[in-house]
């Protein structure tokens, strides 16, 4: 079984933020965020962690939703 890696990059003119992730860590990732926005010493900005947890967030959805069974969610089913 395979172990994916997420990639998230913020370019901020010379600086390079790069994280790298897993699905057990997403939420640790997220609170790195909030630690990165909060040192004065750093260019990265609390609208820099805002957009970069928006698209963890966004990205960690996409999985969600899909089965590997193709057995459709209750979200996915006309029955509620």
């Amino acid at each position: 079984m395979g172990h994916d890696i997420n990639v998230l990059a913020l370019v901020k003119g010379e600086e390079r933020y790069v994280f790298l992730y897993d699905d057990v860590s997403r939420a640790e990732t997220l609170r790195t965020l909030g630690r990165f926005a909060s040192n004065p010493e750093l260019s990265f900005t609390w609208y820099d962690a805002a957009v970069l947890s928006q698209k963890i967030r966004q990205d960690s959805h996409k999985f969600v939703s899909t089965s590997r069974f193709g057995v459709p969610l209750a979200a996915e089913s006309d029955e509620y």
